[in-house]
């Protein structure tokens, strides 16, 4: 049985509506998250930076050949022309070999629930290894949970002031070669978050 012309019209008028919504949305949706992403990355670099100048080797995702062009390497930069909201995971991660820091990183991604996006940052280290006996030995990962709002809630005040601490904190365990003292103020002030093997 075919569908009635007034009823096709009917359902044809609500998918262009639903089209002109959902589209609206999302380029609104990306416009939020090309900011936040712009913002993350460009904070995330500084903190590189000022890590840098104590000789502490971190890597960051995106590479910064990705989202930088450099006048004078690493200070004097400027962004690239790139899309901010195609980019869904920022990393800072420490490769220091000493007391097992390697892995320590600061990330941020994004996520979906329920149509509605989330940004989450987490604080994640390794906590050991463990043998497995069909796979070997496995670093054991775990992701104090620092951030997490929706993308329309996302506050970047709150962001900088619960970075901050974080930062601070980890920059003096490097100086005082404790690494203790990073995951202690993490497991004390954020709430746990994932822990998986690797």
């Amino acid at each position: 049985m075919f569908m009635p012309e007034d009823l096709f019209a009917q359902l044809d008028n609500e998918l262009n509506n639903m089209t002109l919504d959902i589209k609206y949305d999302m380029e609104k949706q990306n416009a939020k998250k090309a900011e936040i992403t712009k913002s993350l990355i460009e904070n995330f670099w500084k903190v590189w930076i000022r890590f840098d100048k104590i000789k502490v080797p971190f890597t960051m995702e995106p590479s910064y050949s990705t989202f930088a062009t450099f006048e004078e390497f690493p200070e004097h930069w400027e962004f690239r022309n790139i899309d901010f909201a195609q980019i869904n995971t920022i990393s800072l991660v420490d490769r220091s070999q000493e007391q097992g820091r390697t892995g320590d990183s600061l990330k941020a991604w994004y996520y979906t629930v329920d149509k509605s996006m989330h940004l989450r940052i987490v604080f994640e280290y390794c906590e050991g290894e463990h043998y497995y006996k069909y796979s070997g030995w496995k670093r054991i990962f775990t992701q104090q949970i620092i951030y997490d709002a929706p993308l329309e809630r996302v506050n970047f005040t709150k962001i900088w002031d619960v970075l901050a601490g974080v930062i601070k904190v980890w920059f003096e365990s490097h100086l005082r070669h404790n690494r203790d003292i990073i995951i202690k103020y993490c497991k004390e002030n954020f709430e746990k978050g994932e822990t998986f093997t690797q």
